[in-house]
């Protein structure tokens, strides 16, 4: 084609690594995005520690992708987790491997791994646009952006790609304003719910007044068959954090099914049931059951306080309150808002979408990240499919601006 300069809409990791592909092959590459400045959720994720990927076998990693594996599988084999600590160490990041399996750079943070990328893409010719909220298509058929002056820019590139992100922390940039202007042109969207996020429940006044903020720390959570180990957090509304998230996609489904989830929290798993009995019997005569889940059980006060939520008049017998604490029951009553979800789940569904993630109904336009169906858990799972999908796009527009 004679116009071969390429807009990319979403200075994310997936419209990022986009355009460091496109504009090392020569392309003349302009990335717009509403934000004053790129990547800002990419900076947000990384200030507790950036998780760029996991180390565990590509099979079994792929599987974290239920639904969507057959769809992302592709993508993320040409561009696995050991492509992606390569290209991270090329920028400097001297990735590493936790303990947990999950892979990270030598500095932790996003950010001096952002800057040295950013330095690259300009390095490259890459143009930033930012200010410019994409509106959709003029009548014409031009891109449409409105400027943060109230102005309308227009833009007619030789191809587009999409790469706007979910609808989970919006004031970064990503609040799925997109998919009605998709859906409008034909594409099919799945609704955009919260992936990695917490859940409601119906807490006393004592829960939500006095343990709001207090961690649930070496539990397991049980939701049928399926468990998850880590942390979880008490908030005012419900509950969150890694051993909740890990479950989400499973306790969200049944949430929409039924109206609850029901799962069952140990609040001691490494610690044996019989244990657990012989230490409860030894209660010291005076002694508080408050003090003796303390000293015995060696649970927290915040604890102590889901026990009794489940069970206001704690059973005084070992094994009886061994069993409380082993399986400690919660009723999740609804979603916690997708404006605190570390995720989303839903978008543009595999079907509008060809193997290239060129969208069928929009020859020309190509579409990587979160806007797509899929979701992940916390672990590396998320950046590696959003990378991964974003280099696949890449390909498949310029194969495309190749055949003319």
């Amino acid at each position: 084609m004679q116009n071969k300069s390429i807009a990319i809409i979403g200075a994310g990791p997936s419209g990022l690594i986009a355009a460091e592909r496109l504009s090392a092959a020569g392309h003349a590459v302009t990335v717009y995005d509403r934000m004053p400045s790129p990547a800002r959720k990419f900076l947000l994720a990384g200030r507790g520690g950036l998780n760029l990927t996991h180390s565990e076998p590509l099979d079994q990693f792929l599987t974290r992708y239920r639904g969507a594996q057959a769809w992302l599988e592709p993508a993320i084999r040409a561009f696995p987790p050991q492509a992606l600590r390569d290209w991270a160490d090329g920028l400097g990041a001297d990735s590493f491997i936790g303990t947990s399996g999950r892979v990270f750079p030598k500095a932790m943070k996003a950010s001096p791994l952002l800057r040295a990328w950013l330095r690259r893409l300009e390095g490259q010719g890459v143009t930033f646009a930012p200010g410019r909220l994409w509106t959709g298509w003029s009548a014409d058929g031009a891109l449409a952006f409105q400027t943060r002056d109230g102005g309308v820019e227009t833009i007619r590139p030789g191809a587009t790609l999409l790469a706007l992100g979910g609808a989970s922390w919006p004031r970064l940039g990503s609040d799925g304003g997109w998919a009605p202007r998709l859906v409008e042109r034909g594409v099919t969207v799945a609704p955009l719910l919260p992936a990695n996020g917490g859940f409601t429940v119906a807490w006393s006044a004592t829960m939500r007044e006095r343990f709001s903020g207090a961690p649930l720390k070496r539990i397991v959570i049980r939701f049928g068959e399926r468990q998850a180990t880590g942390e979880a957090m008490i908030d005012a509304d419900g509950i969150e954090g890694g051993a909740v998230y890990a479950l989400s996609g499973l306790l969200r489904e049944a949430i929409l099914r039924q109206g609850r989830a029901a799962v069952t929290l140990d609040l001691r798993p490494d610690m044996e049931t019989a244990r657990l009995v012989e230490r409860l019997a030894k209660r010291r005569k005076g002694e508080t059951l408050s003090n003796h889940l303390r000293k015995a059980a060696g649970l927290s006060p915040a604890a102590i306080a889901l026990l009794r939520e489940a069970s206001p008049r704690l059973p005084e017998d070992a094994a009886a309150l061994a069993a409380l604490i082993k399986t400690a029951p919660l009723t999740l009553t609804g979603l916690a808002p997708i404006t605190r979800a570390i995720s989303s789940a839903g978008g543009i569904e595999a079907g509008a979408v060809t193997p290239d993630f060129m969208l069928k109904a929009l020859p020309g336009v190509f579409v990587a990240g979160e806007m797509l169906d899929w979701e992940a858990p916390t672990g590396g799972y998320l950046l590696q499919a959003c990378f991964a999908t974003g280099i696949a796009a890449a390909a498949g527009l310029e194969a495309w601006l190749a055949r003319g």
